[in-house]
């Protein structure tokens, strides 16, 4: 039983996977860059680059799963 992906839950995934990266690379800001940069200002970078990759790779990962399904 095959079922194929439908519009909502491909935006639905995209959105949910863009908030995670925005969240991951908050937190990995603090982790990597808190003591040097402030807290807040580490997280705010974090949070602004940490979905440049994350986007790319839920696109490749959410075009994949449609290709398999």
């Amino acid at each position: 039983m095959t079922t194929s992906l439908t519009p909502l839950a491909l935006v639905l995934a995209l959105l949910v996977g863009v908030l995670a990266s925005i969240a991951g690379g908050a937190v990995g800001g603090m982790a990597v860059g808190g003591k040097a940069l402030g807290n807040e200002l580490a997280a705010m970078l974090g949070g602004f680059y940490g979905p440049l990759a994350g986007v790319a790779g839920i696109i490749v990962g959410l075009l994949t799963l449609a290709l398999i399904r």
